[in-house]
């Protein structure tokens, strides 16, 4: 006998059935583990791809905002349109705003990644989760160190997108689905902020700002093209291959073209000029509300750094710029400079060459003359400027005004 003082009962019949029992017992517990990384996506996430005129089993591609503490589902649509899906709020990252460059460094990644089938971990330490593909090609032709950057379960990260076991488990499901599908691979393309012009006006004395500009044109064009941007290297900057179709590609151009306008437009308005700084990363509001309410998201890194995120270092204070002066009535003007005024003689004139329409020739200057000339003189009967110096003593502007 192998256990010289068990009960006689535990013949070695009755040890095999007591094993045997304790393995079924085993074998009940460990499914609800293993079965983790094939749990189904979530009815409400399907039904919001059917309305968008996608399903599961399309294309993929994620996007994610550390500012904003987001990550944003985008599927392919029956058009071949990428179409945004639903926006998962990120529990943790860490570092600051700005690219990850050595190991250690506590950054999170931002570029345009890679993410393969094989990137899939069904059995991570955090629940679950997929290795977002840092170093990039962009990373190593900087010199840039480091691995195992993922998205994952728990709200713990070391430089990488910490996102609670539900919802590490839901992106697995749309990533797995997507594979299943027949995508070889997905892209991730991870930004400071939500590309916009105005954080880009207000972000503009960041010492990133050169490397954001390249991010910024990669998500304009997919944006106007609905298109996965193909990306690649060249002299150290991010270069990416126009779009196939032409109007696309035209889209593309003029859109990056009219942002870059809208940038200048809102610095030349006055913005402030900002550095958003973090004691280590940030958090979601929608992540800090819950935990506070005890919803168990798991181990916190490092808690009380979030008590010092996104705070904002003005650089540059904001200037208003001085409205334009309102435009004259047409009535006024009409008194002063219209037919019977002692101005009438001299507009008549200066239309001449207008009548009929301004040639090309002088189309901006008619132009500055019909809409400037009003403006100043409404400006000088409100006071907004001294009135211009007529040769009569009591210039014209005022024997309007006192009518």
């Amino acid at each position: 006998m192998p256990f010289p003082d068990a009960p006689a009962a535990l013949t070695r019949p009755a040890l095999r059935t007591l094993l045997a029992v304790l393995v079924a017992l085993m074998a009940l517990a460990l499914p609800a583990r293993a079965d983790k990384a094939s749990q189904p996506i979530p009815a409400d996430t399907l039904a919001k791809m059917a309305a968008k005129g996608t399903n599961a089993a399309a294309p993929i591609l994620l996007r994610a905002y550390k500012r904003e503490s987001e990550i944003e589902l985008w599927k392919r649509n029956g058009a071949g349109r990428y179409v945004p899906i639903k926006t998962y709020p990120i529990c943790r990252w860490s570092g600051q705003l700005g690219p990850k460059t050595r190991t250690g460094d506590r950054q999170v990644p931002e570029g345009f990644y890679t993410v393969a089938k094989s990137q899939m971990n069904p059995n991570s330490r955090y629940y679950l989760s997929f290795d977002i593909g840092y170093p990039n090609a962009y990373d190593r032709a900087h010199g840039a160190t480091g691995s195992a950057i993922m998205v994952h379960g728990i709200c713990s990260s070391m430089g990488c997108f910490a996102m609670t076991d539900q919802v590490a488990g839901e992106l697995f499901a749309v990533a797995r689905e997507a594979f299943a599908g027949g995508q070889g691979a997905f892209q991730f393309q991870a930004f400071p902020f939500r590309m916009t012009a105005a954080n880009m006006a207000r972000h503009r004395t960041d010492p990133n700002m050169p490397f954001w500009r390249q991010l910024k044109e990669g998500s304009d064009r997919f944006e106007a093209t609905g298109e996965e941007p193909v990306v690649g290297v060249a002299a150290g900057r991010y270069a990416f291959a126009p779009s196939k179709d032409p109007a696309k590609e035209a889209a593309a151009q003029a859109l990056h073209r009219d942002e870059n306008a809208r940038i200048a437009e809102i610095v030349e308005e006055g913005v402030a000029a900002v550095r958003t700084t973090y004691s280590d990363g940030g958090q979601h509001a929608f992540w800090a509300h819950r935990i506070r309410q005890g919803f168990p998201v798991g181990d916190v890194s490092r808690p009380e750094a979030l008590a010092y995120a996104g705070q904002e270092v003005v650089l540059i204070a904001a200037r208003r710029k001085p409205a334009p002066p309102a435009a004259m009535p047409e009535s006024l003007w009409a008194a002063v400079i219209g037919p019977g005024t002692p101005f009438y003689p001299v507009r008549a004139a200066y239309r001449a060459p207008f009548e009929g329409g301004p040639t090309p020739l002088f189309a901006s200057t008619a132009r500055r003359y019909e809409e400037t000339l009003p403006r100043l003189l409404r400006a000088a009967i409100d006071d907004g400027l001294a009135p211009p110096a007529f040769a009569d003593p009591q210039p014209v502007v005022e024997r309007v005004a006192q009518r």
